[in-house]
């Protein structure tokens, strides 16, 4: 029998072991086809995390991208990255361009996982995950276009909680 070690919760050390200059940055600032995701990641009172981790992943047509952003004192992250691809799932079907996210934060026993899907996909609408999604929440994995890029928001509980799947 294999004794687990139980969960804990992340520690201070947050933001001096994981971040690094670059990491925001999952492509370059002035690629032709950069986009900017901002978002703030807040509590269940609608208060800023000012000491959250945002971890993003996804694939382009050409690429693997990965970006890590410390949140700041008032919640902002920004994530540099290009636009996902729709991809195949492993039964076959397409899945709309998104970007997979991981949050850390202090107090979390474990990092919560979200997607951030793009307004404009018109794969939206068959995608396998996102039409899992309660409908009335499902506007919490959309990103809003903004001038530049996207915004999204990460709301950690409450009102107009994020969506995060178990994995």
């Amino acid at each position: 029998m294999t004794d687990l070690t139980p969960s804990q919760t992340v520690g201070p050390f947050l933001h001096i072991a994981l971040p690094w200059p670059d990491g925001p940055l999952a492509a370059a600032p002035d690629a032709p086809d950069a986009i900017a995701i901002d978002g703030r990641v807040i509590d269940g009172s609608g208060a800023p995390v000012p000491d959250a981790i945002v971890e993003t992943w996804q694939i382009s047509a050409d690429q693997r991208g990965f970006a890590r952003c410390p949140t700041d004192n008032d919640g902002w992250y920004r994530i540099i990255t290009v636009r996902p691809s729709p991809q195949p799932d492993r039964d076959g079907n397409t899945e709309a361009p998104h970007v997979d996210v991981s949050v850390f934060a202090r107090g979390l026993l474990r990092r919560l996982v979200t997607r951030i899907y793009f307004p404009d996909a018109t794969e939206n609408a068959t995608d396998p995950v996102l039409t899992s999604v309660d409908p009335a929440r499902r506007g919490t994995l959309i990103a809003t276009a903004v001038d530049g890029g996207y915004r999204f928001d990460i709301r950690l509980q409450g009102d107009s909680e994020t969506v995060f799947f178990s994995v």
